[in-house]
């Protein structure tokens, strides 16, 4: 199967997912859910459902076992693109190629649209009932440290402590791993422990990918924020420039950054070969995250 075709398959199956497990927006408080849904569907790569669907694949999940915890890691993600793009953060106009929450909706709104999708993904876990209960318990720790201060909330105080200062290289994977990299490695260890194969070894191997990718992908995406084109991209080029916040491309340039990203991929594709056939979707995924252009 090509990666566009499991692309699209995952962001069928998710987008389905995501609509029955919001809140409808007939019901009150209806500004709030018709603003949830906003956030939520109709767009987005769904690359963190994908990455639970395809780890739990390559340890023999069932995927009926995997929705919630798809559902649960992109509405920690939508939330997190929410604030992000509020005034007080980065203060985007477009997401997705529309108005970004705030901007079709109103600030509070926005504010109260993250908080609750924060706390609908905790409640997805504790009621996917298709795995054990102790499973149910690690996927819970597994998704609230990835959110949270030792995560993506940490990653995003180090960036906006960041601006306008020279980071050093370390300093700069240290804060990328933990802004955009835990919630990237939370989806493939979700996807993993649903799935019945899964060893320590396993999870060892499928952490180490998760963590290169995950870098990989923020790498990239400091590419295209350089060079990408505005239209395929849905959001305003050389905001990071403007922003003065700290870039793989203005600390090594386009070209050596390129080459960092071919090497987190390279090093991903070794670290789960034992895996054979079934780990081929998430080599697909590591090679489209370095080449997109979106």
């Amino acid at each position: 199967m090509s990666i566009d075709k499991r692309i699209a398959e995952a962001k069928e199956r998710v987008e389905h997912a995501l609509d029955g497990r919001l809140p409808p927006a007939t019901i009150h408080p209806a500004r709030l859910h018709e603003a949830m849904r906003y956030a939520v569907l109709g767009g987005g790569k769904r690359l963190r459902p994908l990455l639970v669907y395809l780890s739990g694949e390559a340890l023999d999940g069932q995927r009926a076992a995997l929705d919630e915890a798809a559902c649960a890691v992109e509405c920690i993600h939508c939330y997190s693109l929410v604030h992000d793009d509020l005034p007080a953060m980065d203060d985007d106009a477009l997401r997705r190629g529309r108005p970004t929450c705030h901007r079709a909706y109103d600030e509070a709104t926005a504010i109260l649209v993250g908080d609750a999708l924060q706390s609908l993904a905790f409640r997805l876990l504790a009621r996917a009932t298709a795995v054990p209960a102790e499973t149910r318990v690690a996927m819970v720790e597994t998704l609230a440290v990835a959110a949270g201060s030792r995560g993506m909330c940490g990653g995003q105080a180090m960036d906006l402590a960041a601006v306008g200062h020279q980071l050093t290289e370390a300093e700069l994977e240290d804060m990328h791993i933990h802004k955009t990299g835990a919630l990237i490695r939370a989806s493939v260890r979700l996807g993993a422990l649903c799935a019945p194969d899964a060893t320590a070894d396993a999870l060892e191997r499928l952490d180490h990918f998760a963590k290169c990718i995950g870098l990989a992908f923020q790498v990239q995406d400091d590419v295209l924020d350089v060079d990408g084109d505005e239209a395929v991209t849905g959001k305003p080029s050389g905001a990071d420039a403007r922003l003065h916040k700290p870039t793989y491309p203005a600390l090594l340039g386009v070209a050596e950054t390129r080459a960092f990203a071919s090497k987190l991929c390279e090093d991903a594709l070794a670290s789960i070969e034992p895996l054979g056939d079934r780990a081929q979707g998430l080599r697909e995924v590591a090679r489209y995250i370095v080449e997109r252009d979106h």
